[in-house]
């Protein structure tokens, strides 16, 4: 059993950099990863080694338990030697379904390397490949563990030759990925293999696994697990090949300390001067310098509140220290500086950089927030790989709970920002919009568990709207009949839409650096350096007025009215994505009393929905990519089902044991999927989905959608014509 240190002594080693890692687990939904950080929690003295594989500790949610999967990051601080030295192992355990693909998006921000689990049978699935994506975007090293090897010993019966085929067809899969994803310098740098000891496999169920190193090491051969196997002698394999060893000494060997990781990581996650004072103290990550975190999970604490976690880049973070969220003027002072091991918080009072504090007293923080004690350039905002695209509506079964309902809503979407409530003012319903059908039901369920009883509508998938050429100018009259307001809509170019979605292009940026990105992509220059706003969801405003009276002081107004639009679009209500509206004149009132918000809002919101029903609006609907494994005598099956529902099937790669589909379809089309899938292949297949893209709503199917979501909102059953909005000339 280890030696399990008391908070005191790890401290001690957290100050040598030396001897700290910061890694995550990522993997596809239900390959394995918590049950093989259970493994690695009971080598750290935190799990009693009887229930390891069983316990699922960090899976300490009610839900996570009943559903064996992982909902919520978790993070834990291990303690591990290894050729006598001490070492400090900050983990992060993420969810692998891709409704919580937000958590690892945000969790990889925190870490430096990353265990790929990889499930022996299924092999390399979607939720896989976004992983692997995501972690090389933010240059975070990967190594490979392929989990469940028992699988092809016992179930499949395959012999040594066959396991090595599987094997070695999962490790260039995996280093396909890495190819395909990483930067040059990383390409090859950062492949796996069992040579370089980046490789490990073994069985996180019964707590064996190993490097080709160890099993070398200690003189252990491939045939000689097969032989513990068939004689049911998983004792010997579990004393002589512990899976914390293998895993552990990968990381240790294999993933950067801190200081070695920032050199790197920093110029590619941070868009600030590296050259200035806060830019080398990051990349040195000097424990002396200006104190930097990133938060990259916020938790609402009944008894403590707001708890913030994130990676310190650089300082020291103490007790009592006055700090202040960047970029939106709030100051607070940190109550306590605690680590998380498991769901319990340990106080530490201070940390030095590089490692991953929980603080608490910072209220008023979110995911993605930067702290410092000086003004700075923001970390870059965490990207999400999807938007919410289904919603459901909710209402208290009791008014008396509206009060508390509401406080719960915001405290989930603190939590979750992928999570997305709003309300809908003529009927009083409350939404909540999240990245598919399970991230709702959990969250309905958190409702429940919270004592709210709620009436909760069915899921609805949402749609965007957006045209698919240029329109018509029109012009917008105030309701006082003095003011009017010229503006043209257009579509905006997808590589455009592509740059603001993955947070290059956004509103609080210098406008000459807008400019410069805009010209890059083919934009006049005129039209480049004059974008007055960009809207998140992939839509621009742009004025190109030459010389207009008074329109400085009517701005703010003006784009009020933009964004009324951005949120509701004319054809249905929902929001716009990939539009660009153009101010191309105005006629203002002298008199400041007649242009008030009041006048000019309307004006503008009313022209630009006139410009777009004479620029081919559209309705886009959110399309999932699918990828099934199952054995070949079911892909017909399989493809069945997925054109049945308006899908397309896009590769179909067969190999020995299994056949991967690979396809789309629309995420409206995918609510019995479970079902038909499970009946059609006897429940042999296993699939992932994660979004795509949205494109247009087939034309025959255009209208009936666009009703059943009027009427479901209660808008007239009619589609929208230029005049309930303006005079046609």
């Amino acid at each position: 059993m280890p030696r399990v240190k008391r908070i005191s002594e790890v401290k001690e080693i957290l100050k040598n950099k030396d001897q700290v890692r910061n890694i995550g687990i990522i993997a596809h939904v239900d390959h394995g990863k918590t049950t093989t950080t259970d493994s690695l929690l009971a080598a750290a003295g935190l799990l009693s080694p009887a229930l390891a594989g069983k316990a699922l500790a960090l899976d300490y949610l009610e839900e996570e338990q009943q559903r064996q999967m992982t909902i919520k990051a978790a993070n834990i601080s291990l303690y591990y030697e290894m050729d006598g030295k001490p070492y400090v192992i900050n983990l992060i355990d993420t969810p692998g379904h891709v409704d919580f693909s937000g958590r690892v998006t945000r969790a990889l921000r925190a870490i430096d390397g990353a265990i790929v689990v990889v499930d022996s049978v299924e092999g390399v699935m979607t939720q896989t490949e976004t992983v692997i994506r995501q972690a090389l975007a933010e240059r975070v090293r990967p190594v490979l563990y392929i989990n469940k090897i028992d699988r092809l010993i016992k179930e499949l019966r395959l012999s040594p030759e066959k396991i090595q085929e599987v094997i070695s067809r999962i490790v260039l899969e995996v280093n396909r990925l890495i190819e395909m994803h990483s930067e040059p310098q990383y390409r090859d740098a950062w492949k796996v293999s069992f040579q370089a000891g980046t490789v490990a496999m073994g069985s996180s169920k019964d707590r064996w696994g190993f490097t080709l190193q160890q099993a070398q090491k200690k003189g252990i051969r491939f045939s000689d697990i097969i032989k513990a196997f068939n004689e049911g002698n998983i004792d010997w394999l579990r004393g002589n090949l512990p899976l914390h060893e293998a895993v552990l000494e990968m990381v240790v060997r294999n993933h950067p300390a801190p200081n070695v990781a920032q050199r790197y990581r920093i110029p590619k996650i941070w868009k600030g001067d590296v050259e200035s004072e806060v830019g080398k103290d990051m990349i040195e990550c000097s424990d002396s310098g200006i104190p930097v975190m990133i938060v990259t999970d916020v938790k609402v604490d009944p008894q403590a509140g707001v708890v913030a976690t994130g990676r310190l880049f650089s300082g020291t973070v103490r007790d009592g220290d006055v700090v202040k969220l960047v970029g939106r003027n709030i100051n607070s002072r940190v109550q306590q500086v605690t680590v998380y091991m498991g769901p319990n918080r340990e106080i530490v009072n201070e940390l030095p950089a590089g490692n991953i504090p929980a603080l608490l007293g910072i209220e008023d923080a979110r995911a993605g927030d930067t702290i410092s004690t000086v003004d700075m350039v923001p970390f870059e905002s965490l990207k999400y790989v999807s938007d919410p695209v289904v919603t459901v509506a909710i209402e208290p079964k009791y008014s008396r709970d509206l009060p508390k309902l509401v406080e719960f809503l915001n405290k989930l979407t603190i939590e979750d920002p992928t999570l997305v409530t709003t309300i809908r003012p003529e009927t009083g319903e409350y939404l909540i919009s999240g990245m598919g059908t399970l991230h709702l039901e959990i969250a309905l369920t958190w409702i429940q568990k919270a004592g709210l009883e709620v009436v909760a509508g069915k899921p609805i998938i949402l749609y965007r709207e957006s045209v698919l050429k240029k329109g018509k100018v029109f012009e917008g009259k105030s309701p006082n009949k003095h003011n009017r307001i010229y503006i043209v809509v257009e579509k905006l170019e997808d590589e455009v839409v592509d740059l603001i979605r993955r947070g290059e292009l956004f509103e609080e940026m210098d406008r000459r650096t807008i400019a410069k990105i805009l010209r890059d992509h083919g934009w006049d220059a005129d039209e480049a350096r004059n974008v007055w706003s960009i809207d998140p969801n992939g839509n621009v405003f742009v004025d190109m007025t030459k010389g207009a009276q008074y329109l400085h002081e009517t701005k703010a107004y003006i784009i009020s009215g933009f964004q009324r639009v951005v949120q509701e679009g004319p054809l249905s209500g929902e929001k716009v994505r990939g539009m660009k509206v153009m101010l191309v004149n105005v006629d203002l009132h002298e008199d400041p009393v007649h242009r008030g918000l009041a006048q000019i809002a309307p004006a503008t919101w009313r022209a630009i929905y006139a410009s777009m029903l004479t620029a081919e609006p559209t309705l886009l609907e959110p399309i999932m990519r699918i990828d099934v494994k199952v054995p070949q005598d079911f892909m017909g099956s399989v493809t069945s089902i997925i054109s049945s529902k308006r899908g397309r099937i896009a590769n179909v790669v067969q190999s020995e044991y299994v056949t991967t589909v690979i396809g789309e379809i629309p995420a409206a089309e995918a609510g019995d999927l479970a079902d038909q899938m499970r009946a059609a292949t006897m429940g042999k297949a296993f699939w992932g989905m994660e979004f795509a893209a949205w494109r247009p709503v087939p034309a025959s199917l255009f209208e009936k959608v666009v009703m059943e979501i009027r009427k479901r909102k209660g808008m007239p059953l009619k589609l929208p014509t230029i005049e309930d909005y303006v005079e046609e000339a």
